[in-house]
């Protein structure tokens, strides 16, 4: 795929890519339109398709290629396709003054002030009752609903010196103005079309940022988008399995809750994939250990790139750069070993694709990788890469467009390889 062509759908793979709900959707749509079959978690899987897909709790999903002549090895490649946002606490709506409100919680690390003055919407999952059955609807309204105003400088004379923001009381945002805190319940039916027969339940809603995608610079070399962590590994991945030619077993996996550590059941940290690996063994009557340990997985995760204004803040050496590729991250918790770095770069070097050491701080530490999660439950030979970027979990996020297009290049070589493993000695194909 050209750049020009990957970049532009990126955009609108982020503007479908609201909540995991909504992204999980987006990609099983993209998956049926290359005839993927889903299964059920619920059902026998003594017979398999050559491509599936099956998802859990309606927000991570894993898809599989098994090619007609396999080799006994699992390609996988993991990311997260969550986001910090503003989740709707249960019962939340309140007046005041004639402002109605609704009272939220921080979904994953905010950078609070990125969030204020934004327009929003609302994108998520809702279950409502139609007779005597719960039935769900995956939502996204879209349009702006919703605006967290900040305090003028005339008001806060610290503003511009001290700005401290309190997640509980600066973060409350406003819907429309409204004396009736029931016309939340005429609200939310409008934008969800369902009758007043049908009863609202409970509702797993959150604020985003609908602000279009922008590329931007003297090359079109700046992306500005909500969601770049982590849709732009997200589709990255999901782009290059689609148009890969596997010899091996290809995996790609995208879960939900990284951005709250893991611990669900549709999390990194979970048996979902474990569980999946094993019904694919049984069903093709392989050995699940043996193949375990002929496989291999990338974990996929932006990480932060060296700030014009504070690059205090960056390693002394392997400082992530705007626009040299893709980051290969090595950190004291993350899963890269020399072994699958050395022959990552030689697949990099031979295909002439752009990638850069990256390595944080030692005084600012990261947070656990997705494979390393999984890594608790398959134990496989790992990698960690991704996208470097500025301003991260902020509403709007910035990274170079080549950086994510080299990603997706070698997304592609490695799905296409094979590595053979004999005794102490690697070699890729």
């Amino acid at each position: 795929m050209k750049k020009e062509i990957f970049i532009e759908n990126l955009q609108t793979f982020i503007q479908e890519g609201t909540c995991a709900f909504t992204c999980v959707d987006s990609i099983k749509k993209r998956l049926q339109e290359y005839n993927f079959e889903e299964m059920s978690e619920y059902k026998n899987w003594k017979k398999l398709p050559n491509t599936f897909f099956v998802t859990r709790n309606d927000s991570s999903l894993i898809a599989v290629k098994i090619p007609e002549n396999f080799s006994e090895s699992f390609h996988i490649i993991t990311t997260h396709l969550d986001t910090p946002a503003l989740l709707l606490k249960p019962n939340g709506v309140f007046l005041k003054e004639n402002y109605l409100q609704y009272n939220v919680m921080p979904y994953g690390g905010l950078l609070n002030y990125g969030w204020i003055d934004k327009p929003l919407s609302l994108a998520g999952r809702i279950l409502f009752k139609k007779k005597d059955t719960w039935q769900v609807k995956i939502v996204d309204f879209k349009d702006t609903v919703a605006v967290i105003p900040s305090v003028a400088v005339h008001q806060n004379d610290k503003a511009n010196s001290n700005l401290d923001l309190n997640m509980q009381t600066d973060l409350q945002p406003i819907f429309f103005l409204s004396e009736d805190q029931n016309d939340w319940d005429a609200f939310l039916r409008k934008y969800i079309k369902i009758t007043k027969e049908e009863k609202i339940g409970d509702y797993e809603l959150f604020l985003y940022d609908n602000s279009l995608p922008i590329v931007f610079g003297k090359n079109e070399e700046f992306l500005l988008s909500p969601r770049i962590d982590n849709l732009t590994s997200v589709y990255a991945s999901l782009e290059s399995f689609l148009e890969s030619k596997p010899s091996t077993i290809s995996i790609f996996c995208s879960f939900n809750n990284e951005e709250i550590g893991s611990l669900t059941k549709e999390g990194a940290d979970s048996n979902f994939l474990l569980d999946t690996l094993k019904r694919i063994a049984a069903s093709l009557q392989i050995d699940i250990s043996e193949t375990l340990a002929n496989s291999w997985i990338i974990s996929s995760d932006n990480t932060h790139a060296i700030h014009p204004n504070h690059n205090e803040y960056a390693d002394v050496t392997s400082k992530g750069l705007l626009g040299k590729g893709f980051a290969i991250v090595k950190e004291i918790n993350s899963t890269t070993d020399a072994i699958f770095s050395s022959l990552l770069k030689d697949l990099c070097k031979k295909k002439k694709i752009a990638f850069q050491d990256v390595t944080a701080k030692n005084d600012l530490v990261g947070g656990s990788t997705l494979s390393g999660l999984s890594l608790r439950h398959v134990s496989v030979s790992s990698i960690d890469v991704g996208v470097v970027q500025l301003a991260m979990h902020s509403s709007k996020e910035l990274c170079a467009t080549e950086d994510v297009f080299s990603l997706y290049k070698i997304m592609l070589e490695f799905y296409n390889s094979e590595i053979i493993r004999k005794k102490e000695t690697f070699q890729l194909y």
